[in-house]
């Protein structure tokens, strides 16, 4: 407990003590008197007003010194990362109207939803990863952002990450050429959403792309989340893509292992009406603060019980109210 003005404590207690020592003082002069005529005394029980009323201007100087307790507060606050795949296969049509299309709606959808202490900010990825909108709390920035994406090109899912961290961070993220993974400190109230259908193209000539797994381990010894939004059906589809009409399905299997490393989750997206759910579905870090929570009315509040209390003995006992 903190106190604004411990000088009025001080003072508040000096007089409630002065007040203590009269009383006793008092009652003393008192008991003597009654002995010195042969008179058994019984100031205890006459004094229990009097005691009653100097706890409650005892309790009263507390309240008058501002006393306040700290207390952690939980609230939806910090960095989210909207990292939106716009290649050449979320042009398919297996969820209406377009894969894109659907993630865009759900990712505006998600942005409506998000109270003004959310920083967002979109990263939209080919290969390479394009960083559209910096995090700001201007909603309306992020959201004109998404408005604006459009498919082509390939997609790195690992350079999606290392850009959406590069966002969070406001620096270059980049991996190692051995695979290792860089120290940019701890992010606790930052998190990536990261809508897609999975397919990775940046290992296709090379085998898997190992840089995946570096980014996301990256994100994790960040303490940053990544949900990952799979976009698109496991059926799939053939989308034709510069000339070319190449078949196209969700690959959940990736998108979870992502989630999974960094502590986040995934979230199944097969239709377009699941998609609508993605706002209510995810849910943000939470940022403990403490608040000051005043104590004040709670102090008066008992200190007029006790002085009422001691009124009222007072009275009982004795016929008068002092």
């Amino acid at each position: 407990m903190s106190l604004a003005d411990p000088v009025l404590l001080a003072v508040g207690l000096l007089v409630a003590a002065a007040l203590a020592w009269a009383a006793v003082a008092a009652a003393r002069r008192r008991a003597a008197a009654l002995a010195s005529a042969g008179v058994a005394p019984g100031g205890r029980a006459r004094l229990g007003g009097v005691w009653f009323t100097i706890a409650g201007v005892a309790v009263l100087a507390v309240a008058v010194a501002g006393p306040a307790a700290s207390v952690p507060v939980s609230r939806a606050s910090g960095t989210v990362i909207l990292a939106m795949d716009v290649s050449g296969s979320m042009a398919a049509t297996d969820v209406t109207p377009s894969r894109l299309a659907a993630a865009k709606r759900a990712a505006l959808s998600f942005i409506n939803a998000q109270p003004d202490k959310v920083d967002i900010g979109v990263v939209a990825f080919q290969r390479g990863g394009l960083e559209a909108a910096l995090p700001t709390a201007d909603h309306a920035t992020a959201a004109a952002a998404v408005a604006r994406l459009r498919t082509g090109g390939g997609t790195s899912l690992g350079d999606a990450i290392l850009a959406s961290l590069s966002a969070i961070t406001h620096k270059t993220v980049s991996v190692g050429r051995d695979g290792s993974t860089p120290n940019i400190g701890y992010w606790p109230s930052a998190t990536i959403v990261l809508f897609s259908d999975g397919q990775d193209q940046a290992g296709a000539a090379s085998g898997p792309d190992t840089s995946l797994a570096a980014a996301a381990a990256a994100a994790e010894k960040a303490g940053v989340h990544i949900d990952t939004v799979g976009v698109g059906t496991t059926a799939g589809t053939t989308v034709e893509v510069d000339g070319y009409h190449l078949f196209t399905a969700l690959d959940v299997a990736v998108l979870t292992s992502i989630s999974h490393t960094t502590g986040g989750t995934y979230h199944p997206a097969s239709d377009a009406s699941e998609l609508n759910g993605i706002a209510s579905s995810i849910n943000l870090r939470l940022t403990v603060t403490h608040e000051p929570l005043p104590l004040a009315g709670a102090f008066i509040a008992l200190a007029l019980a006790l002085l009422a209390t001691g009124a009222v003995l007072t009275v009982a006992r004795t016929g008068r109210v002092i």
